[in-house]
């Protein structure tokens, strides 16, 4: 099974970062798993404390809808085919935009969701994550993913406890 290293969240979390105080924001930056589950987060200095639900929730929504946050917007419009999506889940469905599925060879292996700015200013920032995730890949930088075949007994050569 292929997962998203805390490793490489932290990497993208620092991606993240930069691009937000490039643009004179303060943001809260959620990475998560392929099963939305938080892996890393980080509040900037000032950063507002609504954004730290808002960007936990924006990178679960990324994962369990499959798609960026953004895309949410306009469907869930009055009128549009999701309209009322975000009342669903107790809430958590976020249809603003700075949430974006992370994928590996097409497969989804996390999420980051971003807030602090406008939406658009937000998008900006979850874009750099997704720039560092997919430079990650080509350069030998930090583990993006490991694999794990079995599991390790630290008592299997200390006989039985």
């Amino acid at each position: 099974m292929t997962k998203l290293s805390l490793e490489a969240a932290k990497v993208l979390i620092a991606a993240g970062e930069r691009k937000a105080k490039e643009m004179g924001l303060s943001a809260d930056i959620a990475i998560v798993d392929d099963g939305a589950h938080l892996i890393a987060f980080h509040r900037m200095d000032n950063a507002r404390i609504a954004g730290i639900e808002i960007s936990q929730n924006k990178a679960w929504t990324s994962v369990a809808m499959k798609m960026p946050t953004a895309n949410l917007a306009q469907a869930a419009q009055a009128g549009g085919p999701s309209f009322g999506i975000n009342t669903t889940n107790q809430g958590k469905i976020v249809i603003l935009g700075g949430g974006i599925p992370l994928a590996w060879d097409g497969v989804i292996v996390g999420g980051v969701g971003v807030s602090g700015g406008s939406s658009a200013q937000d998008v900006e920032i979850a874009n750099a994550v997704v720039l560092a995730f997919e430079s990650m890949r080509g350069y030998g930088g930090p583990q993006i993913a490991t694999v794990r075949i079995g599991s390790f007994n630290p008592y299997s050569e200390m006989g039985n406890y």
